[in-house]
């Protein structure tokens, strides 16, 4: 016997590249697995391939983790994807999954949608042996197509008809079933027959589809008609004229008939394959019937046997297969025009509404007169009930009789009907569900609804007005007393959290260390509704088994009920519009508390006009909105039961307060279906009741907050829309005008308190409106112009009016006018003026006519007192603020205050002088506070990050300022994650000064190039953009990518165009993102390489952004207005990650790429065959540290273990996705993810990502590295082709004279089949060459000098940065200083005999270490021009870091200091040792062995 499950398993495997299977269970849980889980390991340990001739991915999923969050990004890359859900997990994920399958159905992006396959296996009612369809029905409105089947065989067809469905028609689809065994035969479908059934072509033409609107993505106005509202009367009468059949929007997104021809000619295919014949809904019995029974799901065989078996001729079955899209036309052209009665039965508990899903379609259809013109039948609704094997043939034929009679009953239960207890769900308990139950008629629908999403979490505070009340429940039934009670509830649980934070931080109080964790966890969660309840639990299991004994902890554990977050609720009437201010709705709304209201609104349509018109009601939605932070939804459960569920979802999901405002006419207990139907129909449809919903959560993410689900919006809406997409417009481009666009009565009252109070504040300084104050700064790094800054919004706040300014900026004539002023400035190199303040130094020093007699002055300076460590160099100290207060002295000026100076070795840094300085200043300034000034907080990279509205920000509208050559600062960082560095040529800043002209400001862009290697056309596509928009150089970057220098602001748009043309990008290329991943480009084994350099490509587009800013901004003509895209980051979130993250993968014995230098390295394991068995994993590498400042330093990652290469981009992301939660987001020195580690340690971090992977790492491999350098020259591979690896001086792709470099590799490129493999040493391979080629390249590489190998191994294995003139960050040469240097050292070299010994040798302009200094057996690393730290004793394997051994070098003391240790090397090394080694055995620098003792000297 084989499970419907199994069946269904098998065709996903066959059709699919990536399978979903969520278990009920959490996946490191030891409960046993679903059979299409244990079927689907079983083909994979097969290595059984798809029809793709690939072996599908499969992931297990938890049913508690937001499964369906994972299914964006697979669907972004065009991955044909199925869903297996087990039937012990569909309860638990079905109603949560509508807002990610609205979004997967609603995503239009490509012409042909998103070809995701649902498989349900649906638990049987034990009473009836039938499915429970209840759930799947609250799907019905999400935009998926309902496909239904019943028994092995039927399963299985329909698994395969469902994805080609899916394919070519672009709808996903959901196909249910019940959750049994097969009690026939199945007949297999192998992958031959189903590759005639979905076709190659439609595959291709899928995913051309997709990877075409990933790089097009449509720009649609806000508010187009694709949401449903008419723009303009022509397109109202459009819309009018298409809402012939009822086939809506809110059943089927996909409004379009072709969906059907398509289908049904999918069934006639699949039956010309199989001989098995299906349709969209099936007929049994006679054409000339009377009645009919129309049903959905297994039951369907009862009723059929029951048929053919009775001599009643009169009755006929109709059985729905493809439930949604609906069509009325596709339904009622089945039935006979005979048919008279229609008895609707399905396999669904009416546990919310009153009629159940199918019954309202049916009716709903009969009333569509272009399909049925003939009298309405009789129509009646009803259920399985208790069914017994005996009584079954009895049942059916009293249901038939009954059909037949003159008087048919209304409803009816086909067998013993359910006991309320049997009905119980396991939401909530048996008083909610009474309580419900005796609830009145117009809240009992929606009552059941909350009841039904949010169970035992759910508190209703009160009820809304019953007949005939006492006055208690008058009052019970108003906001005010719904409010109080709340609020009540909501301090009783901050009470709790105050108790819990008491004991977590009471080390007196004696604790487990896994109490303390969870209570710990549980105070991180509380307001998550998932997670509180997790850690919740665990908590009570642990206080349970250990009873407490101390009494907070008794306390905590008596008042357990309080761990879960409650969803509370009020619920009122429409009743309550009338008087919105005065009532305590307003109270609700303005309260900013975590409280949800649902307001019931009973006014019928076709009686709006007839309503009391001194009784205006008002509309509270509007009211909600304009106001400000407050969900708002409308909503209809007899127009969208699934909106319905969405909007209470993210009513409850949404911080601050909620309402949803909920249709249900009314006139009487004796309302018809029809009366219902229709009144909601025509409220929904004109629009006095539209469907929407508002989330200014959105807006914040920089998302549309706006969403609209009918088709109609009432005008008083389209006012307010209208207005607030013309102000969001105005804002987002005029952010000054922000202040003055503010709406709410309540955002006036407080301004005009500020005001108020501002006045009162101006009369308590009294006096203070004398000489503005000057701050003037003198900055390099952003430090000092930062203090600055914060002096200027103190000085504001306190009622001086001040400005701020670099020094050069200010007009020099007029300084000795100001009668306050401030100078902050750093120091620069050793001890100079940093370059925006050297002329207003130069000014002042060497001008005697001047006199600041009538000036004030104070000076805060900021500096390092040990970065220049030599006692004659402690002049340098703060040199240039030194000077300032000196000669500002000496030319007449009062001194505020004694020179203030910030010393980066204290503790806070510079803060700390600072702190003690500042409120000496005001004192003297006459301006200190009675109080203390709450200061507008930092803007920190997170808040840049969060308000860009996923990396936007303003760089559109700063790429058309012709003005100016630069970008404003902050959208300079935001286009680093677009692969874009602002710069200017440093060795021009002095002389565009002089000739008064902005800096010389350029950028520079980073090609993303995973695994470094490309294609010849590609390569030529580099050389012509570097030539057409650059500085005619390509620099390859010492992390495999290419950068092109010298783009202009206006050549950024079609460099980037160029570029992607040519399919390759720069997005992610920078920035707090996954960077570009690097690979070792020419292996030992081929074979491993090419499965490594796929897995690079691979985890490399898994890691990548899913903004489409980057596509807008770049590679399209227009933005969308309105900001009305809907971006989803589901990895990143909209702050990305705390700093950069690298990841690098090596092949041993060869690590070129430094793998322990990165956040995440991958080490390849092969077996003696050469076939990879997976990777060993090491984390917390990273080599940026601050001169100076032991807190940071460089580190080379641990590992923590070995996963399989189906693993290893589900361990990459959990790492990411740990340091994403976990660094430090407050200090971007202590941002990556070697300090979150550091900070905490190895096992910890071990196991956080063991804990979100489900499984447990295995123990390291072993390896062995055998060298970390390039392998030059020529090389064959095992596949017989060959490759060269060439040496490009740090990278640099120039010509030079006698040096064509750049002419040669482009005439290469030319005649090249092979690929371009660029190294992480910053040399380049030309890969793949064929033997029969390899003549013709070796002539090219000689003719153009390429072949050139003949140089020192010091040389050969040299590497640097880029640094000046381009890099803002660089304090000394690099890039243009190394080879000369290099060139002075090989002369010691060729005297000690050492030409031929392999030694690196690295030099950074910084100590951010680009190039990787801090693993080089010798290290430079710039501290000033002309002047660097030494580093020894690296590892020659990237195995071990340097140390510091002489700081502050020029050149003559490099030389110095490195000849006798080179020509002691040479002489008294031991055989094979490397100077690394050397220099640590004779005692020049002691072995680094962590990077916490990397200053340990």
């Amino acid at each position: 016997m084989t499970s419907s499950l199994v069946t269904a398993s098998k065709i996903a495997y066959s059709t699919s590249d990536l399978i979903y299977v969520i278990e009920l269970n959490s996946p490191k849980s030891s409960c046993s697995k679903s059979s299409s889980n244990l079927e689907l390991t079983k083909l994979l340990s097969q290595s059984k391939k798809n029809i793709f001739n690939e072996i599908p991915e499969l992931e297990i999923l938890s049913s508690i983790s937001d499964p369906f969050s994972k299914l964006h990004i697979q669907l972004s890359k065009g991955s044909l994807v199925s869903v297996i859900i087990p039937s012990n997990s569909a309860k638990h994920v079905l109603i949560n999954s509508i807002p990610h399958l609205h979004k997967i159905s609603n995503n239009k992006n490509n012409n042909i949608g998103n070809a995701v396959v649902i498989h349900v296996a649906l638990d049987k009612n034990e009473l009836n042996q039938l499915g429970d369809y209840t759930d799947i029905m609250t799907l019905r409105q999400t935009g998926f197509a309902l496909l239904h089947s019943h028994g092995g065989q039927e399963t299985l067809d329909m698994a395969l008809i469902a994805h080609s469905i899916a394919l070519k028609t672009g709808i996903p689809v959901i196909h249910f079933f019940d959750d049994d065994e097969s009690k026939g035969k199945v007949k297999n479908i192998g992958n031959d027959d189903i590759k005639k059934f979905i076709k190659e072509s439609d595959v291709k033409q899928y995913r051309n589809s997709i990877l075409a609107s990933n790089e097009n993505k449509p720009t649609e106005v806000y508010f187009r008609s694709y949401n449903g509202i008419p723009s303009s009367d022509e397109e109202q009468q459009t819309a009018d004229e298409e809402t012939k059949d009822s086939t809506t929007a809110a059943n089927n997104n996909n409004n379009n008939n072709n969906f059907f021809d398509i289908t049904e000619n999918i069934f006639e295919n699949f039956k010309q394959l199989t001989n098995r014949s299906y349709k969209i809904n099936e007929f049994f019995g006679d054409r000339k019937s009377e009645s009919i029974i129309i049903t959905l799901g297994s039951g369907a065989k009862i009723l059929q046997n029951a048929l053919e078996k009775t001599e009643n001729t009169k009755i006929s079955l109709l059985k729905i297969r493809l439930y949604r899209p609906w069509s009325d036309q596709h339904l009622l052209n089945v039935i006979p025009k005979s048919v008279k009665n229609v008895a609707v039965i399905e396999q669904v508990i009416p546990r919310t509404t009153k009629w159940s899903p199918l019954y309202l379609d049916v009716v709903s259809a009969f009333q569509n007169r272009n399909y049925w013109s003939g009298q309405s039948p009789f129509i009646t609704c009803g259920q399985f009930g208790v069914l017994e094997e005996g009584s079954i043939d009895a049942e059916v034929s009293h249901l038939f009789e009954n059909l037949n009679s003159d008087d048919p009953s209304l409803s009816f239960i086909l067998g013993k009907e359910l006991t309320k207890s049997q009905m119980k769900t396991n939401n909530g308990d048996v008083n909610d569900h009474d309580y419900i139950e005796n609830s009145p008629v117009l809240e009992k629908p929606y009552l059941k609804m909350l009841n039904e999403v949010f169970g035992e979490r759910l508190y209703i505070a009160n009820s809304a007005l019953k007949p005939n009340s006492e006055h208690f429940e008058v009052v019970k039934s108003t906001p005010e007393f719904g409010f109080g009670v709340l609020l009540a509830k909501l301090r009783e649980r901050d009470q709790f959290a105050d108790l819990v934070t008491r004991v977590v931080k009471d080390t007196s109080i004696n604790i487990s260390e896994s109490l303390h964790t969870a209570l710990s966890q549980w105070l991180l969660h509380k307001d998550d509704s998932i997670l509180s309840k997790k850690f919740g639990n665990q908590i009570t299991e642990i206080l349970t088994k250990s009873p407490p004994t101390h009494s907070l902890i008794k306390e905590i554990f008596q008042l357990k009920n309080l761990f879960v977050k409650p969803s509370q609720w009020i619920i009122g009437s429409d009743a309550w519009a009338y008087d919105i201010g005065g009532s305590g709705v307003h109270h609700v709304i303005s309260s900013g508390k975590d409280i949800n209201m649902l307001i019931i609104d009973s006014q019928p349509y076709t009686t709006r006009i007839a309503a009391d018109p001194e009784k205006r009601k008002k509309d509270i939605g509007l009211y909600a909105m304009n106001y400000g932070d407050a969900y708002v939804a409308s909503v209809a459960i007899y127009s969208s039961y699934t909106q319905v569920l969405h909007s209470l979802l993210e009513a409850e999901k949404f911080k601050g307060p909620s309402i949803v405002l909920a249709y249900l006419p009314y006139h009487s207990e004796e309302d018809t279906t029809i009366t219902v139907l229709k009144e909601t129909k025509l409220a929904v449809d004109t629009g006095y009741w539209p469907l929407y919903r508002w989330n200014p959560q959105l807006e914040k993410e920089g998302l549309e907050p706006f969403l609209l689900d009918s088709e109609r919006i009432k005008q008083e809406l389209q006012n307010f829309l209208d207005r607030e997409n013309h102000l969001t417009q105005l804002v987002r481009t005029r952010p000054e005008y922000s202040p003055l666009l503010t709406n709410s009565l309540e955002s006036e009252i407080k301004i005009k308190q500020k005001s108020l109070a501002k006045s009162a504040y101006d009369k308590l300084l009294g006096g203070l409106t004398g000489p503005p104050l000057l701050i003037l700064f003198g900055s390099d790094n952003g430090n000092a112009e930062g203090v600055a800054r914060r002096l200027q919004k103190s000085a504001t706040a306190r009622g001086v009016n001040a400005r701020c300014m670099a020094m050069d900026d200010f007009p020099i004539e007029d300084i000795t006018l100001e009668k306050n002023l401030v100078l902050v400035c750093c120091t620069a190199g050793q001890g100079e003026f940093p370059q925006n303040a050297r002329e207003f130094w130069k000014h002042i020093s060497t001008n005697t006519d001047i006199s600041f007699s009538e000036s004030r002055y104070a000076v805060f300076g900021l500096g390092d007192s040990h970065y220049w460590p030599r006692a004659e160099d402690a002049i340098y100290y703060n040199k240039p603020g030194k000077d300032l207060d000196a000669r500002l002295e000496l030319l007449g000026g009062q001194r505020l205050i004694p020179l203030g100076l910030g010393d980066d070795q204290d503790a806070d840094g510079y803060e700390t002088g600072f702190h003690a300085w500042e409120p000496e200043l005001w004192k003297a300034l006459g301006v200190e506070l009675l109080g203390t000034i709450v200061e507008e907080p930092k803007k920190t990279d997170d808040n840049m990050k969060e308000e860009s509205n996923y990396l936007r920000g303003t760089i559109a509208e700063g790429l058309e300022d012709t003005s100016t050559g630069a970008l404003a600062e902050r959208d300079t960082k935001l286009t680093k994650f677009h692969g874009i560095y602002q710069q200017d040529d440093r060795d021009l800043r002095d002389e565009r000064k002089a000739q008064g002209l902005e800096k010389a400001f350029q950028f520079m862009v980073r090609v993303r190039v995973p695994g470094g290697v490309s294609k010849p056309d590609q390569w030529l596509a580099m050389d012509e953009i570097a030539d057409k928009y650059g500085n005619g150089s390509l620099k390859l970057t010492t992390r495999q990518a290419y950068q092109i220098h010298g783009v202009l602001k206006r050549n950024l748009k079609s460099t980037i165009r160029g570029i992607n043309k040519c399919l390759l990008d720069t997005l992610a290329a920078c920035g707090d993102v996954n960077r570009n991943v690097m690979c070792n480009p020419n292996p030992f084994i081929s074979e491993v390489h090419a499965e490594v350099q796929d897995f690079a490509r691979k985890i490399s587009a898994h890691l990548s952004p899913r903004t489409t800013a980057y596509h807008e901004i770049w590679l399209e003509d227009k933005m969308i207005s309105g900001q009305a895209v809907q971006d989803f980051e589901p990895l990143y979130g909209h702050t990305y990650l705390p700093r950069k993250f690298k990841i690098a993968i090596a092949i041993p014995p060869n690590n070129d790429v430094d793998v322990f230098a990165h956040d995440l390295g991958y080490i390849a394991i092969s077996d003696k065959n050469g076939k990879l068995l997976g990777f060993n994993v090491s984390v917390g590498g990273g080599m940026g540290m601050t001169h100076n400042n032991k807190k940071t330093y460089p580190n080379l990652g641990q590992l923590i273990g070995f996963c399989k290469l189906d693993q290893a981009i589900d361990v990459g992301e959990k790492v990411m996705l740990v340091q994403r939660d976990f660094g430090d987001r407050s200090n971007r020195k202590h941002a990556r993810l070697k300090y979150t580690i550091d900070d905490r340690d190895l096992d910890w971090f071990r196991e956080e990502v063991e804990s979100r992977l489900g499984f447990k790492l295995d123990s390291p491999k072993e390896y062995k590295f055998e060298n970390n350098a390039d392998r030059y020259g020529w090389t064959k591979g095992v596949d017989d082709k060959w490759h060269f690896c060439m040496y490009i001086e740090n990278g640099r792709v120039i010509d030079l004279p006698g040096e064509p470099i750049k002419t040669g590799l482009k005439e290469i490129a030319k005649v090249h089949k092979g690929d371009f493999r660029l190294t992480p040493n910053q040399h380049l391979i030309l890969g793949n060459i064929a033997e029969q080629d390899k003549a013709q390249i070796n002539e090219l590489l000689k003719k153009y000098k390429l072949d050139n190998l003949k140089f020192t191994g010091l040389r050969l294995n040299s590497m640097s940065c880029v640094a000046l003139p381009t890099c803002g960050l660089a304090m000394a040469e690099s890039e243009r200083y190394l080879p000369t240097l290099v060139s002075k050292l090989e002369v010691v070299i060729e005297e000690c005999g050492l030409r031929e010994d392999a030694i690196t040798i690295r030099m950074t302009g910084c100590p951010n270490g680009c190039a990787r200094p801090y693993v080089a057996e010798i290290a430079f690393v710039g501290k000033a021009i002309g002047t660097y730290n030494l580093y020894l004793g690296g590892g020659f394997y990237g195995q071990r870091l340097n140390k510091l051994y002489k700081e502050s070098l020029k050149e003559d003391e490099i030389l110095k200091e490195l000849k006798p240790i080179l020509s002691r090397y040479a002489k008294e090394r031991n055989e094979g040792e490397r100077f690394g080694d050397f220099v640590i055995r004779m005692g020049y620098v002691k072995a680094t062995k962590y990077g916490k003792d990397f200053h340990e000297l």
